[in-house]
């Protein structure tokens, strides 16, 4: 019990520390009706893409709360978060498509959940090697706000032996690897976030 008041207290820290701000759109916006409106469209996008559907779920708890409407001062937008520009356009690549969404596109969830799990999965192969699944799942989380590459280089520059560093080392020694050694200050800050609403989901 003690457990889920904390993870609770967490998710609702997480929540209020968000650097977005929601943009309502016909009527008041509730996150938990959200949450679960969505879990059908998460469950079949995490299996197209074979994206553990937990990972997606704490993503989009971090990144907009589940609120669809929420743009960034980056232009980031909905769900996921997604840039047209960047990851829109790498998850449009990885289906087969030209161009990038509109933010038309980027608003509607079942649109933003398809594409932000398309972009996830596109992470992941670009950190395919490493062996232990709570390990690429760090590697991952920690690739969606800063890129798989800046990942790697701080193990090394060349990507085969930093996936051999990388799995030389157990889940808990490459979370405090990133926390000490990546170069970008949100990189450890957001790990620690999503790692937070992971936990809580899985109560």
């Amino acid at each position: 019990m003690k457990m889920r008041v904390c993870c609770l207290i967490a998710i609702l820290f997480l929540v209020g520390c968000a650097k977005k701000t929601p943009q309502r759109q016909g009527g008041v916006f509730n996150g938990s009706e959200n949450s679960i409106l969505y879990a059908n469209t998460i469950h079949q996008a995490a299996k197209r893409y074979d994206v553990d559907e937990t990972l997606v779920k704490a993503i989009i708890q971090v990144e907009s709360g589940f609120n669809p409407n929420v743009v960034s001062a980056s232009n980031a937008i909905g769900l996921m978060q997604l840039k047209a520009s960047t990851a829109g356009r790498d998850a449009y690549q990885l289906q087969g498509r030209r161009g990038q969404p509109s933010t038309s596109d980027l608003k509607d969830p079942e649109i933003n959940i398809d594409l932000g799990t398309a972009y996830l999965s596109m992470l992941q192969q670009q950190l395919a090697g490493i062996d232990n699944p709570q390990t690429l799942r760090y590697a991952t989380t920690v690739a969606y706000v800063n890129g798989a590459g800046a990942l790697l280089r701080t193990f090394s520059n060349d990507r085969k032996l930093a996936v051999r560093k990388i799995n030389d080392l157990s889940p808990e020694e490459f979370y405090q690897h990133i926390q000490n050694y990546h170069p970008a200050p949100q990189a450890p800050r957001y790990l620690w976030k999503v790692n937070t609403a992971y936990q809580s989901l899985l109560l």
